[in-house]
């Protein structure tokens, strides 16, 4: 088992922006993830839909910290960590997305499997869809081609080779280190999440979970997978608002994070690639989703 002790509080911190009903579900169904006495830790990024203040009247476990602005999703979790977290010296913490809904004993499976590997700095649960489907949260590392075909063609041939293998959507659901694991819900180790020093805040939206599962490789720790633990994930609540914007904020971060990784003079000319390939696309797509919105608009009564 691991060294936490169930009795040990338990610091949850998600990100809010006008999350709606979906953050009640979020902090309903905890009960049900853990026996673990549970502080959840709002970092809210601007909401304007009351959700977060009528949580922290409903929930006594609940504290609202209120970021000044919408910063970003890893800069709003960095923040709380630093207030909250980091002072209490635990083992482990949590990081969720607020549209997640929690599995039985979803989180205490996770503390289970941490026992089982002494060098996980992560571990992720498995993710299932609405639909009951299963997500690929757990993933190789973007290479060159591997991440790099995914991120131009797959958006106009979605079931391409090179998309599969990068998601890892023809492997078993087993228990193992990956090279990333969807942050919308994470088990961290906190030596190991202060060593790397948390989440880049240059990435305001989207790979801020990429670039963490590789920076806590690259320091010695491992992304670990649980199946076992399952939770459910809306996904898409608040990015849907602004599907362009949001699209394009992807295909940035996209660059940041392979700029990052080839960074040296003579790769100048693989930056430029990217740049190119990557903004082809994203204009690509954000007209498609443009259009769509406009035909969806022109539809309705």
């Amino acid at each position: 088992m691991d060294s936490a002790r169930v009795s040990d509080e338990l610091f949850v911190v998600t990100v809010t922006y006008s999350p709606g009903p979906h953050l009640d579900r979020f902090l309903a169904t905890l009960a049900h993830a853990t026996d673990r006495p549970v502080t959840v830790i709002m970092a809210d990024n601007g909401s304007t839909d009351g959700a977060p203040e009528e949580a922290v009247a409903r929930y006594p476990n609940v504290t609202l910290l209120r970021t000044g602005g919408n910063l970003g999703y890893g800069t709003a979790v960095n923040r709380a960590v630093t207030e909250y977290v980091l002072g209490s010296s635990p083992d482990y913490f949590i990081v969720a997305n607020p549209d997640v809904q929690w599995g039985p004993r979803s989180i205490d499976l996770l503390f289970e499997a941490a026992g089982r590997w002494p060098r996980a700095g992560a571990l992720g649960p498995l993710i299932r869809d609405p639909d009951g489907s299963v997500y690929p949260s757990a993933r190789h590392l973007p290479s060159i081609i591997r991440g790099g075909m995914h991120a131009v063609i797959g958006p106009v041939w979605p079931s391409n080779p090179w998309t599969a293998v990068y998601r890892q959507e023809r492997t078993d659901p087993s228990e193992r280190a990956v090279g990333w694991l969807s942050g919308s819900c994470l088990l961290l180790r906190t030596a190991a999440f202060s060593e790397v020093t948390g989440f880049d805040e240059r990435y305001f939206m989207y790979m801020e979970d990429v670039d963490l599962g590789d920076r806590l490789g690259r320091a010695g720790w491992q992304n670990v997978y649980v199946p076992s633990a399952e939770v459910l994930h809306a996904k898409g609540h608040s990015t849907g608002r602004d599907p362009a914007r949001n699209l394009a904020a992807h295909h940035v971060s996209t660059y940041t994070f392979l700029a990052d990784r080839y960074p040296k003079w003579w790769q100048a000319p693989l930056r430029w690639a990217f740049r190119g390939a990557l903004g082809a696309r994203s204009s690509l797509v954000v007209r498609s989703s443009l259009k769509s919105r406009r035909v969806e608009a022109k539809g309705r009564p």
